[in-house]
């Protein structure tokens, strides 16, 4: 809870690195990240790397091996992914109490949410990606859950004093009836399958099709979790996105369609772990600079205003697909 990144200073980074045998050529450069902490450099062949270093008690050593397997299981299926690059065999790696890996710098465009053509090559290949991971479960790695999305979110704000008072009773009443719509919705029984987790725009360059980037939160949920990120827009434009989306991905998987009631309650999901992610790591120097308004009251007067919309949109009827035209 209360760690922050002060120890990992420049000369233990440039240390950490040089224990890989590469001979480092140009300075840091610092990606934009704030869970773990994020460099791109250059070697003496001016070859591009990224490192990361993980934020130390987020995960378990046999958890970030597990992410590195599956992109490594992924990329053997010729799935777009970028995979980490071992050293001696390994790849993960510590260095004075910290874990951390490495990758090529791989560029690319920008994923293009409106571009029909480019979210139908990403169905595919989440379509194949969850073809293949749905017959290699999880054995450390988290599930998706209210647990721990919602409940376990919903204690850490009320034992905290992040809300005004005057808005502490209607905020956890909203949220309240939230979780209830939330769990009654997920107690759907569908597949759960390892998943990317995290799929939005931002982790998917462009490089003559998709390059999937960032699997540090990949963990077992229904697939649906894969995509509902991808959609943007009024109803009629996300309708349309989902379309393009499942022509790629049921090439390869059939989505259940039951799965679409999911979105919401997946959205309302994501929506309260963020305001507990940026509580929880209140303690971390960078936070505060980069979120001077998470603990102001005009933040948590939208908050209150966003979760009462989600409400609405959770007893709306769920997406659909519309007919080919």
């Amino acid at each position: 809870m209360g760690f922050d990144y002060r120890d990992l200073t420049p000369d233990l980074i440039l240390d950490a690195l040089a224990q890989t045998g590469l001979v480092i050529d140009s300075g840091l450069t610092a990606l934009n990240s704030y869970e773990n902490r994020v460099y791109q450099f250059h070697d003496e062949a001016r070859r591009r790397y990224v490192v990361k270093f993980y934020r130390p008690g987020r995960w378990r050593r046999e958890q970030i091996l597990e992410e590195h397997a599956f992109t490594a299981l992924l990329a053997a299926e010729e799935i777009p992914v970028a995979t980490p690059l071992a050293f001696d065999g390994e790849t993960l790696l510590e260095y004075q109490g910290f874990h951390f890996a490495l990758w090529p710098s791989l560029g690319g465009r920008a994923f293009e949410m409106d571009n029909l053509d480019q979210l139908e090559g990403v169905g595919r290949w989440l379509g194949r990606l969850h073809e293949v991971s749905s017959v290699h479960p999880f054995q450390h790695r988290p599930q998706l859950d209210v647990a721990t999305m919602l409940e376990e979110p919903r204690h850490l704000l009320a034992s905290g004093e992040w809300l005004p008072r005057s808005l502490a009773k209607p905020f956890f009443g909203v949220l309240d009836e939230l979780i209830a719509h939330v769990r009654e919705a997920m107690s759907l029984e569908v597949e759960l399958i390892p998943l990317h987790g995290d799929c939005h725009p931002g982790n998917i360059l462009w490089r003559d099709g998709p390059l999937l980037v960032d699997f540090d939160d990949c963990r077992t949920g229904p697939a649906i979790q894969d995509l509902w990120m991808l959609l943007s827009g009024d109803r009629q434009e996300r309708m349309m996105q989902l379309d393009a989306l499942l022509a790629g991905y049921e090439e390869f998987m059939e989505l259940d369609r039951r799965e679409l009631r999911l979105i919401e309650p997946l959205r309302a999901m994501r929506m309260v772990h963020y305001m507990a992610w940026l509580a929880r790591r209140w303690s971390d120097p960078a936070f505060p600079r980069h979120f001077p308004w998470f603990n102001t009251g005009a933040y948590w007067e939208q908050q209150l205003k966003a979760m009462q919309e989600q409400l609405l949109a959770l007893r709306e009827p769920p997406l659909s697909l519309t007919p080919a035209w």
